[in-house]
């Protein structure tokens, strides 16, 4: 048995890529930033910026729905990049959003096959999102990266034709 080996090339290329933001108002400021550095990096990546959609909600919970439905449409981008921040306060909600967030956005993406990325700060505090938004960090770059790369990754996995990757079949075809 031969094992291709599947290596991304560190100089990303998102040309012919579409990509989707899903963004949270909640933490506006932080969100916003999140969003324009992500956007930065994308055309740092040569996705063109007609090839970039951004859709809002109210909040990080409702992320993993709003990337579902945008890869339920009849041409799906190529990869959801999901944005938020959630920031402890003085009740266990910040648990219950942080989590059903996670686990959300990752149940979407084993879903449906395509690449769904979690850009959602969970923090402390108001500073400790800011250091990650724009910071020493700076998540909505790192998750434009993340979603070129996983894109790239899935195309070489997929062979010559990327668009027709999805969720594994779990019966066998009937006639």
């Amino acid at each position: 048995m031969t094992e291709k080996l599947v290596v991304l090339d560190e100089a990303l290329d998102g040309r012919g890529l579409r990509i989707a933001i899903v963004a949270s108002r909640f933490h506006r400021e932080i969100v916003d930033h999140l969003v324009e550095t992500a956007l930065d990096e994308l055309r740092g990546l040569r996705v063109s910026e007609e090839a970039v959609a951004i859709y809002r909600v109210p909040g990080a919970f409702e992320l993993p729905l709003a990337a579902l439905a945008v890869l339920r449409r009849v041409e799906p981008p190529d990869a959801v990049i999901c944005l938020g921040a959630v920031i402890r306060g003085e009740t266990p909600h910040f648990d219950f959003v942080a989590a059903g967030a996670a686990e959300g956005i990752l149940r979407v993406g084993l879903d449906t096959g395509r690449p769904v990325i979690f850009g959602v700060l969970t923090t402390d505090t108001v500073e400790q999102a800011w250091d990650r938004a724009a910071g020493r960090v700076c998540r909505g770059r790192d998750a434009a990266r993340d979603a070129v790369a996983m894109a790239r990754l899935l195309e070489q996995v997929a062979g010559s034709n990327p668009r027709a990757s999805g969720p594994a079949r779990t019966e066998p075809d009937r006639p």
